[in-house]
């Protein structure tokens, strides 16, 4: 466009330019062809007038009447109007398009506030079905931690005196009421509304949608806090011996526990996102776990006091975390950096009483402190900001009255504009615009009106594509990813005797590579193998201290793997193993000797009057030659020379080796 107003605004008029004429062998430019297919269905592809923009924005499109030329004129002014009208257009389709802020509550005048709106004008404004979710339960086994499943049609409750029962929303039929007559700390569903956990005075008990004790788990010791994860069938719990345990609800196994050292807990969290769980501890630290690392994954010092909960927002993908503590702040957390707290602010109620924390489908954070729930919406709360003041309020509610207190649960309910609130009489549960999430994903279960047939159709997918408890980690995209090439290779030549080196990963070497590479390979046993197998002379070898041989000397013993491998290897000739076993038969039949012969000089006096007698038939034949020849040469000389030691020396074996026992002969000889 700018290159085209440059051109109309020449220092020379258009219409005094020179001709220029083409020569007549010039040939003409390619016309261009009309798409025939494109023409035919452009009638019925186009968008229909009834929606199409009813303004013009062709007339505010600019004229240019000061340019002379009327092909440049037309071309400038056909542009500018194609301009404006998919500009048009572009401002209709993001009308129509859904808003991030569809169902909040939405102030007409700069000075109206959102806060000011009781539950009270909130129904009286909404539809008659959803006026239906406003409802108060008034209980007497409170305090109550309050569950929903995963459709938010049905919802469990738990009182502190042992009240647990489970019912439909939708319906108001009661599935089942128990009066347990003990502590019960929390309750959570399992797969479905069909079974639900208690966490009890002492163990876990699974019971079903009639309330039948289905299941006792008795490694879950004190329970505090449960957790289920949907994708991978996985009933976590928490409780005051400071252990994590994962229980398989498919198969019963306890898949890992995991021992904190850092006290009681009673604060339990999980993100759907990865299904990492978070806990809360009494040092003022939240720690990340996964089943398959023994130590947290992340320990983050977020209150200089205990923390009273903490809940992950599921709208953004489990990025921010939200923590109360017993300091009476409330911090807003983003779980991709951990270089602070992003919002922080002071308790409404001025930190009395432990807080409560929740966030909805659609990132509304509930805080429930002391005698009122407060709402907050993005992106107020996570926008940072260096100071402590109290973000501007969405809604506020104040419990009927002070028996109320303490508050010990907020739950959102999925799908839906409800906030329950567990509280010491009961539960409350409120209209909170714009909290749930509109649509309805059949896939996931997540269906209200979900019956026997699909219900029993989505738990058989779900058991088969259940995630592995290995698979959760920090970052669920590398699940599914190519592992990224190793940086440490071990250079070894090939079978073939070649001498280029081949390059071979750390995760395929074999064991012993691996662990000589890691320093962590018995030397020990790799002298033994070298030894036996080298082919050198025996002053050669090195010795072993005894307590290595010691070690090794009764590894394997008694194995019946080793006798039956022994069996198998028994009639494989192999060039290696005969070289081996003929050298080793070769060194016992000269030790075997070399004993024998030694044996036969320690015989004493009647040794040495056999040689004089020249009857060397008890001695070797050789050495019985030797020691015959050498006291001929003496002819019974006196005693006295015998005892030379240089002629003691010098009598020689015809096996090499030299005979120094013949010192302690000599006495008996004498006599």
């Amino acid at each position: 466009m700018d290159a085209l107003i440059a051109k109309a605004d020449a220092t020379q008029p258009l219409s005094k330019k020179r001709k220029r004429t083409h020569p007549s062998d010039s040939k003409p430019g390619p016309s261009q062809k009309s798409d025939k297919t494109s023409a035919s269905i452009t009638k019925n592809t186009s968008l229909p007038t009834s929606l199409r923009s009813r303004t013009d924005k062709s007339a505010d499109a600019p004229q240019y009447k000061h340019i002379a030329n009327p092909k440049l004129r037309r071309s400038l002014v056909k542009t500018s109007t194609h301009i404006a009208q998919s500009q048009a257009l572009l401002s209709d389709a993001i009308d129509l398009l859904p808003s991030e802020e569809t169902g909040f509550v939405q102030a007409e005048d700069t000075m109206e506030r959102t806060w000011r709106l009781s539950q009270v004008d909130i129904v009286k404004e909404a539809g008659g079905e959803a006026a239906r979710g406003r409802l108060e339960m008034k209980l007497d086994g409170g305090p109550y931690r309050v569950r929903y499943t995963k459709n938010g049609r049905h919802m469990a409750i738990a009182g502190r005196t042992g009240h647990v029962a489970s019912f439909d929303t939708l319906t108001g039929a009661v599935h089942s009421e128990l009066q347990l007559g003990e502590t019960c700390s929390d309750v959570v569903f399992l797969q479905d509304h069909s079974f639900y956990a208690v966490a009890q005075q002492k163990y876990v008990f699974i019971y079903d949608r009639d309330g039948v004790e289905i299941h006792k788990l008795k490694a879950h010791v004190s329970p505090t806090r449960l957790e289920f994860l949907p994708y991978h069938w996985l009933l976590a719990s928490v409780g005051t011996a400071g252990y994590l345990k994962y229980q398989d609800t498919s198969t019963g196994q306890l898949v890992a526990e995991h021992r904190t050292a850092l006290g009681a807990c009673s604060v339990l969290a999980q993100n759907p996102h990865n299904a990492v769980l978070y806990l809360g501890h009494q040092n003022g630290c939240v720690t990340l776990w996964t089943p398959n690392l023994p130590h947290p994954a992340v320990k983050v010092l977020a209150h200089l006091g205990p923390l009273s909960s903490v809940s992950i927002d599921p709208s953004e993908s489990g990025r921010y975390m939200a923590t109360t503590g017993k300091d009476g702040s409330v911090k807003v957390w983003d779980c991709r950096n951990w270089k602070g707290a992003v919002r922080e602010w002071t308790l409404r109620s001025g930190g009395k009483g432990d807080a409560e924390v929740e966030w909805s489908q659609k990132g509304v954070l509930a805080v429930g402190s002391g005698g009122s729930v407060n709402m907050y919406t993005s992106p107020s709360i996570k926008t940072p900001h260096h100071s402590s003041y109290q973000p501007p309020l969405y809604l506020t509610h104040p419990l009927l009255s002070a028996s109320h207190r303490p508050i010990t649960s907020l739950r959102f309910a999925p799908l839906q504009d409800i906030l329950t609130i567990g509280h010491a009489k009961g539960t409350s549960s409120i209209l909170v615009p714009g909290a749930g999430e509109g649509g309805m994903d059949t896939g996931e279960g997540l269906d209200l009106y979900e019956g026997v047939k699909g219900r029993r159709e989505r738990e058989v997918r779900g058991l088969l594509d259940k995630i592995q408890p290995d698979m959760i980690t920090l970052d669920p995209e590398i699940v599914g990813s190519l592992a990224p090439p190793s940086k440490l290779t071990i250079h070894t030549n090939g079978g073939t005797g070649s001498s280029r080196a081949a390059e071979i990963p750390f995760a395929r070497l074999p064991r012993a590579e691996r662990l000589r590479v890691s320093g962590k390979a018995d030397l020990t046993e790799e002298f033994h193998s070298d030894a036996e197998s080298a082919d050198g002379s025996d002053d050669t070898r090195k010795k072993v201290d005894n307590e290595a041989q010691e070690k090794r000397k009764m590894r394997g013993k008694g194995k019946s793997l080793k006798r039956y491998l022994r069996k198998q290897r028994k009639n494989v000739i192999d060039p290696a193993a005969v070289a081996i076993r003929s050298k080793i038969e070769k060194q016992k039949a000269e030790r075997k000797a070399e004993i024998q012969g030694l044996k036969g000089i320690g015989m004493g006096a009647n040794a040495v009057h056999t040689v004089a007698g020249k009857s060397p038939k008890v001695l070797h034949t050789d050495l019985a030659m030797e020691i015959a020849k050498v006291v001929d040469t003496w002819s019974l000389a006196p005693i006295g020379g015998l005892s030379d030691p240089a002629i003691c020396q010098n009598v020689n074996r015809s096996g090499g080796g030299k005979i120094t026992l013949l010192r302690g002969i000599l006495p008996n000889w004498k006599q």
